[in-house]
């Protein structure tokens, strides 16, 4: 009888991308399972790979420029154009200030910005766009979409009437909004976020507190951001009348949901509500007896969003057994298997630094694949020796 499994991870940061994942997944399976149909379907939540796997799906097309990265420097990045549209729509995503551009001696997220992504905005206006999707993860920027504001004509000004400068270290200056040299474009073209609902700008849950660690923020960086940001979100609402500060995705990629909805008029997303509409994994789930998702990292917050707790509950609608390989196993991860995943485990074998976690990705996740395919054999001998008799 031939076992159907669907493979559905995400990528994993700095590393692979979510297909790469899925292929070496897949090639640790087929080395144990022979009789075996495997079905791929690669997931990105609105983060890295975002653009690339939309445009494959929809048979697309990329265009390459050079924008501004996180911490200032010229970096090579893309947009897309979705296949089969009858809006030309154009999608990017929040890789122009992502966290990988930034080094690991230069992770202060009180002055990276993301400048670049709004380069990327008007590249895709210069480019005909008349919808555009954005695509909200692994950033390493916390200054609110400012500067993807800034570099789209919103002035934001100091007390004297001055702009200030990049990053969120400048929005405590911030007095006052001024749109009147924005890029008249904006007011004509639709603009929808895909975006992680669960995160807000500000509070003790805002995404300085929340996410600011992970960006190489110290305690006292993370205060100085959270106050940062709690300004930004007060003059936002004296100046729009818009309160930003606890709204659902005002904290996505360090904040750009607040600037993408209230500086530039996008509209914002459950992301799954968006990417689910181009790829096939709600199709495919049906199909098959297994699934078996992978992340990064697994801990108390993959139910708020992420990828693998988003696959369980799809795959439980149909009641089927869940398998997620992580990398890392976090605090409170025990809480996944009441959102329906049914076994977890590290690709992890040995004690290592990170940089010797990120160069083995590959060879850790098909070795840890091949281990799960050995595990499955074992469980079809034991219902073999149980139909027969023991």
């Amino acid at each position: 009888m031939t076992l159907n499994i669907l493979i559905a991870p995400s990528g994993f940061k700095e590393s692979l991308d979510a297909e790469q994942v899925a292929d070496c997944i897949a090639n640790g399976i087929q080395k144990v399972l022979q009789d075996v149909n495997i079905r791929k379907a690669p997931l990105v939540d609105g983060g890295e790979g975002f653009t690339k796997t939309l445009v494959k799906a929809t048979g697309g097309s990329l265009h390459y420029l050079e924008v501004t990265g996180p911490v200032g420097q010229k970096v090579q990045s893309h947009f897309g154009f979705l296949g089969g549209c009858s809006v030309k729509t154009a999608v990017l995503e929040m890789a122009a200030a992502g966290l990988r551009l930034v080094p690991p001696d230069l992770r202060n997220p009180l002055v990276t910005t993301t400048y670049g992504v709004g380069e990327l905005i008007k590249a895709a206006l210069d480019a005909g766009a008349e919808r555009i999707l954005v695509g909200c993860g692994d950033s390493g920027t916390n200054d609110g979409g400012a500067g993807m504001a800034q570099a789209l004509g919103v002035k934001l000004l100091d007390e004297h009437g001055d702009s200030i400068g990049l990053g969120c270290s400048e929005l405590i200056k911030l007095k006052k909004i001024d749109f009147s040299q924005s890029d008249s474009r904006l007011n004509k073209v639709q603009i929808d976020v895909a975006c992680n609902w669960h995160n807000l700008l500000c509070g003790e849950r805002g995404v300085a507190r929340v996410f600011g660690p992970q960006k190489g923020a110290s305690k006292e960086i993370v205060e100085e951001m959270a106050l940062a940001l709690d300004h930004y979100a007060a003059v936002i609402q004296a100046n729009l009348g818009v309160d930003v500060r606890e709204m659902p995705g005002s904290g996505a990629s360090g904040g750009l949901g607040t600037g993408l909805y209230a500086l530039i008029g996008a509209n914002l997303h459950p992301r799954y509500d968006i990417v689910m509409e181009y790829l096939e994994l709600d199709s495919l789930i049906p199909e098959v007896d297994l699934v078996i998702t992978a992340e990064g990292c697994i801990d108390f917050q993959t139910p708020r969003g992420k990828i693998p707790a988003e696959v369980a509950k799809r795959a439980k609608a149909y009641e089927l057994p869940v398998i997620a390989l992580v990398g890392t196993v976090g605090e409170g991860a025990e809480i996944n298997f009441q959102h329906g995943i049914d076994y977890f485990t590290s690709i992890l074998t040995h004690p290592c630094g990170l940089s010797e976690a990120i160069n083995q990705t590959a060879n850790l996740l098909t070795d840890t694949a091949e281990q799960i395919a050995r595990l499955l054999l074992v469980g079809k001998q034991i219902r073999r020796c149980t139909l027969t008799g023991w």
